[in-house]
């Protein structure tokens, strides 16, 4: 069997989660004596020579073809096919694969591809990494205005307003603006520029919900990575008998679980630490604020690492510094590489995982199971599927200060309730369980 994997970005200039997932599914698929490689779209302003269009990595073939840095509205949109994916659909047809595995929804990786593969007579099988589930979510974000956790159900009115704002619109203006009936809204998109995109996002939201039923009609299956994504789509009247369930797995082998609570307890003052992405959406700012509320003499500390690899990122630690300056049980450190992630994971006490957005995983909870580390954590997407609360860790409302305030000073003042959780926290999946539940679906 050949797979071939689409995805919006790849190694070498490119490493993220979903990444990751698929280099790790790879390497798994030629195990099983599979035929497998990746595409990935390159920005043309990050390639000069056509040589790069083709290498390997992790010794599977990668091609990139080459797309304008600034898309076109309707490129972007995916209503037409981008410049430079007529090259992507000519290798397609010389390679013929028996599946082409989309992993992500971008310019240049969507619905004009999958329309060409299914040309082409190729089957095609999507898995959604992120919160916008496909077309479902126009901010990818699943956060209702930009400050809470969504429900998941769209529709024009309600979702427009929302990604108005985040589009910097205030609040009673985006409202107003998307009370546009969907046919004016329509008509008035036309009008070139931030105006048209303003007056038509009603008709853009109802698009998108068109899109996601094509999408549906095209693929065999819609893959989600827990079962509170499944529910969303389902609300959204996607067909249930396409989604499938297949969780998140550990990729790192040889994982091994730190001395128990018997042979090594819990210390009074615990280690709390968050590893991850420096983003506002990961709720940081709500942790920092809520152990600055816990009185001085509560003896226990937080620790931060993530990457500052953007000037984004180095923005926003350095407003988090500013917060915790004067506060000692609040420190950073440099961010961890993949294979020092474990080793850290394993020092702390509990791991924080404190996310206002939709959380398809993250895989950095999965790994804290691994080696024996419970997770306090947000109830939001697959965290609330992971942890059940107050057996092997802690469930608590997002970006809620006052109550991840309480609940830390509490676990710093009665430190042998981490004890009960690590002996309850269950053995998580790994990558291999989830390439053998892709084989099955291949299969069938």
């Amino acid at each position: 069997m050949k797979v071939i994997h689409l995805l919006g970005w790849y190694f070498p200039e490119s490493v993220g989660g979903t990444e990751i997932y698929v280099a790790g599914l790879c390497r798994r698929l030629r195990a099983a004596d599979h035929e497998v490689a990746v595409a990935a779209p390159i920005a043309q302003g990050r390639t000069a020579h056509a040589a790069t269009r083709h290498y390997v990595h992790d010794d599977v073939p990668v091609y990139r073809y080459a797309i304008p840095d600034a898309p076109l509205r309707n490129e972007a949109y995916h209503r037409v096919p981008v410049r430079g994916a007529d090259e992507l659909y000519a290798w397609l047809a010389e390679q013929r694969p028996d599946w082409l595995h989309v992993h992500s929804f971008t310019t240049g990786v969507g619905l004009p591809e999958i329309r060409e593969a299914r040309r082409l007579g190729i089957r095609v099988v999507a898995t959604c990494h992120l919160p916008g589930l496909g077309y479902m979510c126009r901010t990818g974000e699943l956060m209702q205005w930009g400050r809470t956790p969504c429900d998941g159900v769209v529709w024009p009115r309600k979702c427009s307003a929302c990604n108005l704002t985040r589009l910097g619109m205030s609040a009673p203006l985006a409202s107003l603006t998307a009370a546009l009936p969907v046919p004016l809204s329509a008509g008035l998109g036309a009008v070139p520029g931030r105006v048209g995109t303003a007056l038509g996002m009603s008709a853009s939201v109802a698009e998108s919900t068109e899109r996601q039923r094509e999408l549906f009609d095209l693929i065999e299956a819609f893959v989600v990575l827990n079962e509170t994504a499944r529910a969303m789509l389902t609300a959204n009247g996607s067909p249930a008998p396409k989604i499938v369930v297949n969780r998140l797995g550990v990729g790192q082998a040889g994982l091994t679980r730190k001395p128990g609570p018997d042979a090594r307890p819990t210390a009074a003052a615990p280690r709390i630490g968050y590893v991850g992405r420096l983003h506002a959406t990961k709720g940081l700012v709500e942790l920092v604020r809520a152990v600055m509320r816990i009185p001085r003499e509560v003896s226990m500390s937080l620790e931060i690492r993530g990457p500052e690899s953007d000037v984004a990122a180095q923005r926003f630690a350095a407003d988090l510094r500013a917060l915790a300056a004067g506060d000692p049980r609040i420190q950073f450190a440099p961010a961890v590489s993949p294979e020092e992630v474990p080793r850290v994971l394993a020092a702390l006490d509990a791991l924080a995982c404190p996310s206002i957005c939709f959380e398809n995983g993250p895989t950095v909870a999965l790994e804290a199971n691994a080696v024996g580390t419970p997770v306090i954590a947000s109830r939001v997407g697959n965290l609330q599927e992971l942890v059940d609360d107050g057996v092997n860790g802690r469930l608590l409302p997002p970006g809620d200060v006052a109550a991840w305030s309480d609940a830390i000073a509490d676990v710093a003042r009665r430190p042998g309730q981490i004890d009960e959780w690590r002996r309850r926290i269950s053995e998580p999946r790994t990558m291999d369980d989830v390439a053998r539940d892709y084989l099955r679906l291949y299969a069938a």
